[in-house]
Parts: structure tokens; sequence; C-alpha cells
């Protein structure tokens, strides 16, 4: 597959993604290999390592059930106190974002180890990722993403293929900055080598409940990134939004960028494909789309970068 893949622009969508920069990057060919063949599993079990370093900052994975409640702390300040969830009277008195899922998920964390330390006197968690692989979803309650789009097809088209899903992804205002995305995304690509995963799933998020508001971005999504049939999957029959909200000649690629959150652009940047139809989700007070990302559809600089060490 590549960038003049039927539904994007005669300008490849990288070109609009990254300016000026993208030019030498518009040739560059999605490669097809697992990644255990791009590069050999680690040889020691995640948790055990750190998955990158840049300075102060540190990414790893939870190593026990204090850490995961650091996160689940970080999540509830990010999406409750400073955004525009609806806490109900449990996270309210818990004041932690937390659900089922969390107990049998990793929990991919960026550590500050010069920020002031917590009062248990532990280092501050700015960033976290919320990770679940197939074979724990499937003994357990399904990954979260079936809540609202229906990937049943999708996973019975890839049988020989493992999934992995993203989700509760968050940073501090303070860090939301390309040391930090870096350094989560470094952690991710050294999860997926780990456990030799195939395709990555999730929800990712536009702030705001109106779609009619959202009808530009939502719009470009499905124009120029809708996913081809072998990845398609679509919303829930009951939960569906309608995302061809413009017709495709009234759109402005430009400025429908500048609409997209950060996280969007950058699964798009590195090869995502979106899913047939949105969900609002009126607790977190945000319209959601799926993103499905497979390995062999990450372009090799991107590898490359991720794979070499963080410092």
């Amino acid at each position: 597959m590549q960038n003049t893949e039927r539904g994007f622009p005669k300008q490849p969508l990288i070109h609009l993604l990254r300016g000026q920069q993208a030019g030498a990057l518009a040739a560059n060919a999605f490669i097809r290999l697992k990644p255990q063949t791009i590069f050999p599993a680690l040889s020691e079990p995640a948790h055990a390592v750190s998955l990158g370093r840049l300075g102060s900052l540190e990414a790893r994975l939870a190593r026990d059930k204090r850490d995961v409640r650091r996160a689940q702390k970080l999540r509830y300040k990010v999406f409750y106190k400073n955004g525009s969830a609806i806490a109900d009277a449990t996270t309210l008195l818990a004041r932690r974002d937390k659900d089922t899922y969390d107990k049998v998920c990793d929990h991919l964390l960026v550590i500050d180890h010069d920020a002031p330390p917590t009062m248990s006197g532990k280092p501050r968690v700015v960033g976290t990722y919320r990770l679940l692989r197939q074979e724990i979803a499937e003994r357990h309650h399904g990954f979260y993403t079936e809540n609202e789009f229906d990937i049943s097809g999708l996973m019975e088209r890839h049988p020989e293929l493992r999934f992995v899903e993203l989700g509760r992804s968050c940073v501090l205002p303070d860090y939301r900055n390309k040391r930090t995305v870096e350094l989560l995304w470094q952690g991710i690509w050294s999860y997926v080598r780990q456990h030799q995963l195939d395709v990555m799933i999730g929800c990712a998020s536009l702030n705001g409940t109106d779609p009619d508001r959202l009808a530009l971005p939502l719009s470009f999504l499905h124009h120029f990134a809708a996913a081809p049939a072998a990845w398609r999957a679509g919303a829930q029959h009951s939960r569906r939004v309608e995302m061809n909200r413009m017709a495709k000649q009234d759109i402005d690629p430009k400025a429908a960028l500048r609409e997209l959150p950060p996280l969007i652009k950058g699964y798009l940047r590195l090869g995502a494909h979106i899913g047939d139809g949105a969900v609002i989700d009126d607790q977190f007070g945000t319209t959601d789309v799926l993103i499905v990302l497979p390995v062999s559809a990450i372009k090799m600089r991107y590898i490359e970068h991720f794979s070499a060490d963080a410092a």
C-alpha cells in the first residue's frame, strides 16, 4: 500500500501532516514485515527494563498496583479535573480514573525523575498509555474498543495476526511536547517487539459531542483516511454517528488537519487507518473514531527512529 492509495489526496497525506519537510518522505513505501522480522524480540521482560530515557524522563511499564494507581490519578487529573469528563460519585471519591480493564492491562508510564516527588516519595508520572494484548482480552472482558466499535470482522479476516489495544493515553499539559510523546511511542514500539504484535487498535477522541461542529475533521477522516476493505471496521450500529458530513470537494485538508487532535495526526503520520462511523462518548465529552494501525503500514523511517536508543 502506497501513499497514493485510493481515497488519499493527490498530494500525499504525509505532505499535509508534516509540511515542507515531508517531500523527501513521500516516496517511502509501507513495509510488509512482522515486527519480529524487522527487529528480534527483546531478551528481557519489558517490565524489567527501562523502555527509553531522555534527560530526566523515563518510559517504563507499571511494576505493581501502586504504579497503576499513579497512572489512574494522572488520568483523573487530565480527563476529569482539567478535561470535560463527567465523574460519578465513585470516581470523585477515589480521585482516580479506573475501570475493570485496568486489572488486566499493562500500563506504560513516563516518569520525570527531576520533578518534585509525590507525597509518597515516588517520582512523578507525567504521561501514560494503557495496553491490552489480544490473548489477555480474550481471557477476560474483550477489548474496551468493542464497547464502541464492532471489530469482530476485522479480527476474523486476520486470524494469523496478533492485535493490541492502545487506550487511555494522556500527558500533563506542561509535558505535551515532542520529547514526552517520543518516549511514549518508543515504549509502545518496544512493547510491540517484546510481544511480537502485529496490529494496534483503539479509540481516539475529538473534543466535543456535537458531530455537526466536528463536520470538517470527521469528513476529512472519512474521505482521506478511511480504512481499505481488509482493515475496515465500523461503529456499533446502535451508537453509530455518520462521519461523512461534507462533500469531499468542499473540504480544505489543511484546515481540517488544524482541527484534528495531535494524537490522531500522529497516528496518521505512522500510517493508521480510520474506521467507518464515529461514536459519541457523553461521559468523556468526546466524539471517538476507530484507529487501526498495522505494523506492516508503519514507514521504515519511524521504525528505525523508535527502535534507536532514546538517548
